[in-house]
C-alpha cells in the first residue's frame, strides 16, 4: 500500500468505478443499433446451437453468455480461442450462431475463428467498440459497445468493458425470453435447485 495516500482518496477512486461503468452503460445503450440488435435476437432464437468466444475478460463474459443461453433452452457453449483453432471449431455447423467479442475487433485468434465460422455456414455476431475493424466487417451482425474508460488508474484492465459486455448479454437474454415466449414453468424444469428453483417449482405445484 502507498503510505503517502490517504484512505479517503483511495475509497474515492474506488467508488468512482460505479460512475465510470454507469456512464459506459448509458453510452452503450445509445450506441447499440436497434436493427442489428433485432437481427441478433432473431438469429439466436433460430440457431441450432450457439458458440461464443473471446480472450481474457471478454472470454469470461462469453462464459456468462453461454450460461444465460442455456438457462433459456438455447444450447450454447464457450469455445476457448486456443482450443477453437485446434479442432474445437468442429462444434460450429451451418444453422449455428458464433458470437465473437473483442473491444478493438482485431484479435488474431478471433479473426481465424471468424474465417472458420463462415466456412462452416454459421451466422457470426460480433460485439465490439470498433465497427470498422476486421472482425466487425467480416461479421453478419455487429453489436457496438461504448467504453468511456476502464476503472483502474492505468485505463488498461478489462473492467468497464466487461461490465458493458455482460450488460449487452443480459439484454439479449431478456429480449429472447420475450421473443420466444419462454416461461418460468420451463425454467423450473431445468433449474430445480437453489432458492429460485424452489420458488418456481412451488409456484408450479400450486397451479
Amino acid at each position: 500500500m502507498d503510505r503517502n495516500k490517504d484512505m479517503k482518496d483511495i475509497l474515492r477512486t474506488a467508488y468512482a468505478a460505479f460512475d465510470i461503468e454507469a456512464g459506459s452503460l448509458a453510452a452503450t445503450a445509445a450506441a447499440l443499433d436497434a436493427a442489428e440488435f433485432e437481427k441478433a435476437v432473431i438469429a439466436l432464437a433460430s440457431a441450432e446451437r450457439i458458440g461464443a468466444s473471446g480472450c481474457g475478460h471478454s472470454g469470461i463474459a462469453c462464459r456468462h453468455f453461454a450460461h444465460l443461453m442455456c438457462c433459456i433452452d438455447r444450447p450454447a457453449r464457450f469455445i476457448s480461442p486456443s482450443e477453437a483453432l485446434h479442432g474445437a471449431m468442429g462444434f460450429v455447423k451451418q444453422g449455428d450462431v458464433m458470437l465473437l467479442v473483442s473491444r478493438g475487433g482485431k484479435t488474431d485468434e478471433l479473426l481465424k475463428i471468424l474465417e472458420v465460422s463462415k466456412k462452416n455456414g454459421a451466422t457470426v455476431i460480433t460485439l465490439t467498440e470498433n465497427p470498422s475493424s476486421p472482425l466487425a466487417e467480416g461479421a453478419d451482425i455487429v453489436l457496438r459497445i461504448a467504453v468511456t474508460r476502464e476503472c483502474d488508474r492505468f485505463n488498461c484492465q478489462g473492467t468497464t468493458s466487461f461490465a458493458v459486455t455482460s450488460a449487452v448479454f443480459d439484454a439479449l437474454q431478456t429480449a429472447l425470453i420475450e421473443y420466444t415466449g419462454y416461461t418460468d414453468e420451463r425454467f423450473a424444469v431445468i433449474h430445480p435447485n437453489g432458492a429460485v428453483g424452489k420458488r418456481l417449482n412451488a409456484k408450479t405445484e400450486e397451479k
